[in-house]
């Protein structure tokens, strides 16, 4: 096949999730597989996850009313809860767990009487300022939950680190300082995979891996591999044409590359229509036949140019990898500047993801 594909390793999915096991071998996990699996396949991936996780975490609602249509049944969580009443009721027709961040979200509890009770989480606000209640409000939002009909069960408490990703940071401790002291007998839940992996004191009872169940580092200056984890995800395409310039042939839109002597060049069969980010910088690798070829001129939305002087033998037909196997997506992603959530997260629904 000419065109690209994702080719998603189920394998590497349990070998990352078996790291967070032994990374928190005391800690129940919540495998968190929003965006679409962080763009890997939402479906797919759960089904790969489901035996060696005790419930997954959606940011919206229709995320779990998908997993639960493709035959998802373990615990859901709706970690951005709901804002109104039908959202609601359709939350706990799923039999969906919902994360409580706000004062109009309990409020609706108390209005809407439910056929069937759900079970919810409490959000508690330790200085990120994005979702939850401030730490002094949680002793009244756990008693007024607790007398709500609709309310099954209080499952935990849980909060989200700001800077988890930085090394013997002071605000990630005194976060987790303010979630301690809370006088609360309920389970807790605070640690992403960059908590995981660098404050063990964190992990509490349950633990929230994103990015590294999909082979990626969550540092800055390191790659998924350097952490022993395993790629996931590789974007693979083929060259469907090899073109022979001269001295001074201009290569793209806007002739932004001109050729500093005669040379063959390569045509990828991928682009900014499949998420590949267009304002990459030049001389950004790519593999050709396990060779790493820089990128040349404007990404187009279905085509790259390659500089294939590297790899005067390619021909049409071999493959390409933009990333994964070989080519660490941090690479990548620092090229472009932006994050490996965004690369992941942003290939396009016409990229078959290709279960390994």
């Amino acid at each position: 096949m000419d065109y690209p594909q994702a080719l998603i390793d189920t394998a590497a999915l349990q070998h990352n999730l078996n790291i967070v096991r032994k990374k928190a071998p005391h800690s129940k996990v919540i495998g968190i597989i929003k965006a679409d699996g962080y763009g890997h396949g939402i479906v797919e991936v759960a089904k790969s996850l489901i035996k060696g996780v005790d419930s997954f975490g959606v940011a919206r609602l229709q995320e779990g009313i998908h997993l639960r249509q493709d035959g998802i049944h373990c615990p859901i969580i709706l970690l951005s809860g709901i804002s109104n009443k039908a959202d609601l009721e359709h939350a706990a027709t799923h039999n969906l767990n919902l994360v409580i961040h706000h004062i109009t979200q309990l409020e609706l509890l108390q209005q809407v009487v439910l056929p069937n009770p759900i079970s919810v989480w409490v959000k508690v606000d330790t200085g990120m300022h994005r979702l939850g209640f401030p730490p002094q409000q949680i002793h009244e939002v756990i008693t007024l939950l607790r007398n709500c009909s609709s309310v099954l069960s209080i499952i935990g408490l849980m909060s989200h680190f700001a800077n988890a990703d930085k090394f013997s940071d002071s605000f990630t401790l005194t976060q987790l300082e303010i979630f301690n002291h809370l006088k609360i007998n309920l389970p807790r839940s605070f640690a992403n995979s960059a908590a995981i992996m660098i404050y063990p004191q964190s992990q509490l009872d349950w633990v929230r891996p994103g990015l590294m169940l999909y082979g990626i580092s969550p540092f800055k200056d390191s790659t998924g591999s350097e952490l022993n984890l395993k790629s996931v995800m590789t974007l693979k395409s083929r060259l469907i044409a090899i073109q022979h310039l001269h001295t001074g042939d201009k290569v793209g839109y806007d002739s932004t590359w001109i050729c500093p002597k005669s040379m063959p060049v390569g045509i990828v069969a991928l682009g900014y229509g499949d998420g590949y980010p267009r304002h990459i910088q030049n001389e950004t690798p790519m593999l050709v036949n396990g060779a790493f070829v820089p990128i040349i001129g404007r990404i187009s939305m279905d085509m790259i140019t390659l500089d294939l002087r590297t790899q005067p033998n390619a021909t049409v037909g071999d493959p390409v990898i933009a990333w994964g196997a070989g080519l660490p997506i941090e690479r990548i992603a620092h090229r472009a500047g932006t994050i490996p959530y965004e690369l992941v997260c942003q290939v396009t629904p016409r990229v078959p993801r290709v279960l390994l």
